[in-house]
This record gives C-alpha cells, structure tokens and sequence, in this order.
C-alpha cells in the first residue's frame, strides 16, 4: 500500500460537540485530496477515564493517526498533550493559539470554563434536521428524499436509526429506509441523488444476536417472521440487500464494531467527498 493508500484517521477530542475541530480538520483534509482522511468524534470528554477510553479507539497500527482537540480544562487539555506524546501521535491543541492570543491581548488568563457558544442558526439547523430524522424514520417518509441531507439504506437492525437520529443531532436531516428482501424500495429511493445515499451493513452473527434480543423482549408470540433471527437466512438476506445497495452504487458501512461517533463521522465524510465530486469540486 503507497502511502497515499494509507488512511489518514484525524481524531475529534472535545468537551463539547466537537464541531469546531471538524470543521477546521475538513479544510485541512481539503489539502490532502489524494488521501483518505477520516474524521472521528469523540465529543463531550470531561473526564480522564473518557479520554483514555477515546485514545483506547485510536489504532495508529492500521492508519496514520493525528489528534485535534478543542479541550477548555486545563487539566484534561495537558492529560490529551500527554497522551498524544506517549504514543508519538501529531496533536493540534485547536483552541490554545486563539486563546493564548486573547490572553496576550487582555492581559487576563481564560476562565477554562466549558460554555455553550449560544444560540444561532446552527441551533436552529439541528433543531429542524433532528425533526426531520424522527418524522423520516425507518421508511416512514413524511418528507420526499430529495429534502433530505443524508439517506441510510440497510437491513432491519442494522443501526440505522441511531446513526440518523445522531446525525440529525449533528445538524443533517437524514431519512433511513430498511431493505427488505421481496419487497421493492420505494421508487424515490432511486430518483434521489446518489451522492447522498449509504449503505449499512453488519456482520450475520452479530446481526442474528441483536434480532435474537429483540425478539425475545418484545415475546416470541408478538413478533413471528420466518427467517427473521435465522442466521443462514440473514446470509441470504445480506446477500440480497447488497445487491440492492450495489444498484444504487452507495459506498457501505460495517457498523458491526463502530462506535456511533465514528460511524456519524465516517457517513459525513463519504456523503461531503461524494457531494464534492459529483458537483464538480
């Protein structure tokens, strides 16, 4: 694998949201057009347990590795220097430049006090987009596709609606719609613009598990699909929505070991590269 080959994983450390740091690590992977950057959150860190459990997620073994933080407390602002330096990874200490600035200008040291920026329009975005994802949820379409930001197509249980109520959360107004094997998916799913769809996908035990727990606490004689928790249907029923997915030419994603920060991150990331492409840059 060249080294361009090699993914790049920025890590997202915050005690907030962790937008800030996206933001500005998307500009910064704008730069990089021939590698593929991944931005992972790990937002609302306020203790050290949290953040050795973030840097616990990091794998700089499988992929180059460079810490962002946005961190406001002092003593976990140094316990994330610290960590980064023990393990050799590259770490961008976002807010301290723009706060040793403010310092040098007041004459005052920061509060080191987490507070919200307060209400703007971005406010207002999340509010509408977590709307959206709740009235869009599992196929029930209360909103053509084409008004959403993000589109989900994957297997009953397959984490589908976590990830869009998350991202709605995160400002996206997403739709997810479950593919059922011999039942055809709604005709807007094929007319929606193909930048905004991804696929999920899962491993077949895991999936036979989760299923397996559904089943059992909704009661064996409330809920009786053939196949629904047998695994070598769920191998056939796998098989069959990947072709679907395949027909809609959407990139996939394995949630099956993903945290639902990363697998936000890693929707966002593919739907933005996607968008920028097919607009032409």
């Amino acid at each position: 694998m060249s080294a361009a080959q090699t993914p790049i994983e920025v890590h997202i450390i915050a005690d907030s949201t962790g937008d800030t740091a996206a933001r500005v690590a998307r500009a910064a992977a704008a730069q990089y057009v021939g590698y593929d950057v991944r931005i992972i959150r790990h937002p609302r860190q306020s203790t050290p347990d949290g953040l050795q459990d973030a840097f616990a997620r990091m794998h700089p073994e499988r992929a180059r590795t460079v810490v962002f933080s946005t961190v406001v407390d002092e003593t976990l602002r140094q316990f994330v220097a610290q960590l980064c330096t023990e393990r050799g990874l590259p770490h961008a200490d976002l807010l301290d430049p723009a706060v040793t600035a403010l310092k040098e200008a007041t004459g005052q040291d920061p509060e080191r006090v987490v507070r919200p920026v307060g209400v703007s329009e971005d406010y207002f975005k999340r509010v509408q987009a977590m709307e959206f994802s709740i009235a869009n949820d599992d196929g029930n379409l209360s909103n053509h596709l084409r008004e959403s930001d993000i589109v989900l197509v994957g297997v009953s249980r397959s984490g589908k609606t976590p990830l869009s109520m998350y991202l709605g959360y995160l400002g996206y107004k997403t739709s997810n719609i479950p593919l059922v094997p011999g039942i055809a998916p709604p005709e807007q799913l094929f007319a929606v613009q193909r930048w905004k769809i991804v696929g999920l996908t899962i491993d077949p035990e895991r999936l036979a598990q989760i299923r397996g727990r559904r089943v059992r606490a909704m009661g064996s004689a409330s809920v009786h699909r053939d196949g629904y928790t047998d695994l070598v249907k769920i191998f056939d029923e796998l098989d069959e929505v990947g072709r679907i997915q395949r027909s809609l030419g959407c990139p996939v994603i394995d949630t099956t070991e993903l945290a639902l920060e990363e697998a936000a991150g890693r929707v966002i990331e593919m739907v933005e590269r996607r968008r920028e492409a097919a607009q032409g840059g």
